[in-house]
């Protein structure tokens, strides 16, 4: 919200095409005067939800640029323009802007845990079920049980948020994932 009402009356660009990229558009188009919201792929509608979708084209102040980029940045001291490109025409277009919002995916940053628990590929932190693979338990588990909810493949430490693999990546979910992971650490206190 602050940096909403920082660019009142600006030309902001958002770049992503899933719900979160959707919704920062139609947030952020309440106080700029123009949002343009890029997109590499061909369609919203392979990554978007309809409501939002239907919401974005009923906003006067929201343009969508598909199969376009950004490939360059300008400005002396603060952002002045952007160079964005047409991957499918390869035209490029400098734009004048004010701001840029990415929404593009979330990037664990999990790196300080990486040789204690099991992470996935991507980096995020496995734990409960996405432990279990082809029915065995991490390969350094000495316990009997499975693991816990919110445990990772090191008994006794628990993960919540957005660092967690294969989870709702939002701040209302990431407080309950925390509450949960609470419960879950007295359910191992009560073991040991």
């Amino acid at each position: 919200m602050t940096e909403a009402k920082y660019y009142q009356g600006g030309r902001v660009f958002v770049i992503g095409g899933a719900n979160s990229a959707g919704q920062g558009a139609i947030f952020l188009s309440r106080y700029a005067s123009e949002v343009t919201l890029l997109k590499r792929g061909m369609s919203l509608e392979e990554s978007m939800s309809k409501y939002l979708i239907d919401q974005i084209r009923g906003t006067e102040n929201i343009e969508v640029k598909l199969q376009t980029e950004m490939s360059a940045v300008h400005g002396t001291g603060r952002l002045e323009a952007i160079t964005i490109r047409n991957n499918e025409t390869k035209e490029k277009e400098k734009a004048p802007a004010d701001a840029v919002f990415l929404f593009i995916g979330a990037v664990p940053h999990s790196a300080i845990v990486s040789d204690i628990v099991e992470r996935s590929e991507e980096g995020f932190i496995l734990t409960g079920p996405d432990l279990i693979r082809a029915g065995h338990k991490p390969k350094n588990w000495k316990l009997r049980r499975d693991p816990l909810l919110m445990e990772t493949s090191v008994p006794g430490i628990f993960a919540a948020g957005d660092v967690r693999h294969n989870v709702v990546r939002r701040v209302a979910s990431a407080v309950g994932q925390g509450a949960v992971a609470i419960s879950m650490v007295h359910k191992y206190l009560e073991t040991v």
